[in-house]
């Protein structure tokens, strides 16, 4: 004879308007653990989420009279701590409705407990113990990829309109991932694809200000997500953002896992990259590449200066975008970034923009500024730099005596800033940008 029993269910919440995102129901379980690994009972991405977050206990208690009644009890085991209808807890019996949430703006799950009579108790013995649901609906378009429908279906509106000039909504969404409307894929590279996407609250998730609703959404590629050291990068890439604030740089909004799938999502800039610009439109002016390259400077001085300082390892004419609103440069793709504190050993950079001690796995800040000679060179010239290294002595380096489009005083500074010993080099982002300044 099996006795009627408790049915846990937890439900994931829109951070916003409270709308269910996906739901767990446990018919059979006695311990049931919530974090961001993926052997938890239920597994929730986000980067404040802990490995192993909390955990939820059947706890018996005896009612007296022969009666014995069933509880459930949260116990926190994150550094970043649990609220439960928000008061941090360590430890805490939970009622039914009480809001679970991860952390301080992470995310919330809603505690439901439902009896479940003997006949449903022996049908589900054959059942899984864990069953999940993801909701669907226009109200709360949050699943990890699912096909959209057209958003709008006003006529008239020109081909290549993203908006509808009727009622101002998107015309299309090609996918969904939790409020994030996908209009369209903006690049693809080896790590991820970014998408345009619109967010129609425009909120941050960081911060819950208006950040504006079109938004950059990255999303790790499947052929690399089983890679541990590609999830490490793509997770440090988002944490980094979230730490760091300048003009030059594209602003965090938010990070989070959905279908199993990681996701970044950043501030959309206006404007063009140095490589499409010079492919599109050719070589520039010494006074334009120099202005450019003084401003990378400037975002590096941010990067180098900071109290752990951190090396981009991939500063190349794609990571640099030029705003259309200002001429502006802002650096991209943080991908690659090393805190000078961390262990030397994996090997990243762009062929023919990487420093020598960079391509052997050992960057320091220099090897950021030796990525801007070559940067030079092709704003210059729109000839890759590959073609100008040759062989001198035992090393590769950048021969530039025969290209009149490039000055000697430039020249002396890009021979300087490739100096195969680093204590040739410029030391500091400063310094290089002093001395391009001059070369004007």
């Amino acid at each position: 004879m099996v006795a009627s029993q408790l049915r846990v269910i937890l439900t994931l919440l829109h951070p916003q308007n409270r709308t269910p995102l996906r739901q767990w129901q446990f018919d059979h379980e006695t311990i049931i653990r919530v974090g961001r690994s993926p052997d938890n009972h239920v597994m929730l991405g986000e980067a404040v989420v802990s490995r192993q977050h909390l955990e939820l206990r059947r706890v018996e208690a005896h009612l007296g009279s022969g009666q014995a009644g069933v509880s459930w009890q949260l116990i926190n085991h994150s550094n970043n701590g649990t609220f439960v209808d928000g008061e941090v807890i360590a430890q805490k019996n939970l009622v039914n409705d009480a809001l679970i949430q991860l952390a301080q703006n992470g995310p919330t799950l809603r505690f439901q407990t439902a009896l479940i009579s003997t006949s449903q108790a022996l049908q589900l013995l054959a059942e899984p113990a864990i069953r999940e649901t993801i909701f669907t609906g226009i109200a709360a378009p949050l699943t990890g990829g699912q096909s959209a429908p057209t958003r709008c279906t006003h006529t008239g509106n020109p081909s290549d309109n993203l908006f509808c000039i009727h009622c101002g909504q998107p015309i299309r969404v090609d996918k969904i991932v939790r409020q994030y409307q996908v209009l369209r894929v903006l690049g693809r590279g080896g790590m991820g694809t970014t998408y345009l996407v619109w967010n129609p609250t425009g909120l941050s998730k960081s911060s819950g200000m208006p950040e504006g609703k079109l938004q950059v959404l990255k999303e790790m590629n499947a052929d690399v997500a089983q890679i541990p050291k590609a999830q490490e990068l793509f997770e440090r890439e988002a944490s980094t953002l979230k730490a760091l604030s300048h003009p030059g740089i594209p602003r965090y909004y938010d990070f989070f896992m959905e279908a199993d799938k990681k996701y970044l999502v950043m501030e959309l800039i206006h404007g063009q990259d140095l490589e499409k610009r010079v492919r599109k439109q050719g070589a520039v002016s010494i006074q334009e590449a120099i202005a450019w390259m003084v401003q990378v400077c400037e975002v590096l001085t941010y990067l180098h200066t900071r109290s752990t300082p951190i090396i981009h390892r991939d500063i190349k004419p794609g990571n640099l975008l030029v705003r259309n609103l200002d001429n502006q440069i802002a650096v991209l793709d943080f991908g690659a970034v090393k805190a000078l504190a961390i262990a030397p050993g994996t090997r990243i950079g762009a062929e023919g923009y990487s420093a020598p001690e960079q391509v052997q796995g050992r960057p320091v800040p220099q090897s950021d500024l030796y990525a801007i000679a070559p940067t030079l060179v092709f704003l210059l010239t729109s000839i890759s730099p590959q073609r100008f290294y040759k062989k001198q002595g035992k090393t590769m380096r950048l021969q530039l005596d025969e290209e009149v489009r490039i000055p000697k005083s430039l020249r002396d500074v890009i021979e300087r800033t490739t100096a195969t010993d680093i204590k040739e080099r410029y030391q500091t982002a400063q310094e290089l940008s002093q001395a391009l300044k001059a070369c004007l």
